[in-house]
């Protein structure tokens, strides 16, 4: 069976919902420090008329009615057992361009480098794999995704200052079963015995 990648923003995002293993290179080009690591990425779809797309669009000035509902991101250490703190996350709403959606503006809550509200430009490529452009106050930042196959998806991304190139970053990211659907696998097993 041959892969199709989501050609839209919210096609994506419901390719995208559940939690993730994220393993995670970074390079600083001006700091010493490893950020490199494992963490979970948790997404969720947010829908058309959740309140909070009216109030995001409303912050930046865009209708409302513009936007096809969004996205929940949040993080958290790989092995924390307490529920993803919200102050590590993002919401981002999707305002595509025209019918074809295959490009427009994500306004978010909050951004990756800058925590400030901010909007960012995404397209899709004809090979699947989505662009997404942010300017920030101090910062340009680029992020690059796609999926290999429904359970694995790649991210790359960088950050430019007026100095050039200060940060990249190189993701490779697994999709997590739930408890639900191990327990379920761990039953038909045990069936076979």
């Amino acid at each position: 069976m041959t892969f199709i990648p989501p050609m839209t923003m919210m096609d994506f995002f419901r390719k995208s919902e559940g939690t993730w293993l994220t393993l995670r290179a970074v390079h600083h080009f001006d700091l010493v420090d490893d950020e490199s690591g494992e963490s979970n990425l948790i997404i969720q779809v947010v829908a058309q008329n959740d309140p909070k797309v009216v109030t995001i669009c409303e912050q930046q000035s865009i209708d409302p009615a513009r936007a096809m509902g969004g996205g929940r991101f949040m993080w958290q250490a790989n092995l924390d057992d307490v529920p993803p703190n919200e102050d590590y996350g993002a919401v981002l709403i999707d305002v595509p361009d025209d019918e074809s959606k295959l490009s427009g503006k994500l306004i978010r809550d909050r951004g990756y480098v800058e925590k400030i509200p901010v909007i960012s430009r995404y397209w899709f490529g004809k090979d699947g794999i989505l662009t997404i452009d942010t300017e920030y106050d101090n910062n340009q930042g680029q992020e690059r995704c796609w999926f290999i196959n429904d359970n694995f998806r790649i991210r790359v991304s960088s950050v430019r200052t007026m100095d050039g190139v200060n940060l990249t970053t190189y993701c490779s990211e697994r999709r997590c079963i739930s408890d639900d659907t191990l327990t379920a696998m761990i039953d038909r097993n045990l069936t076979r015995v």
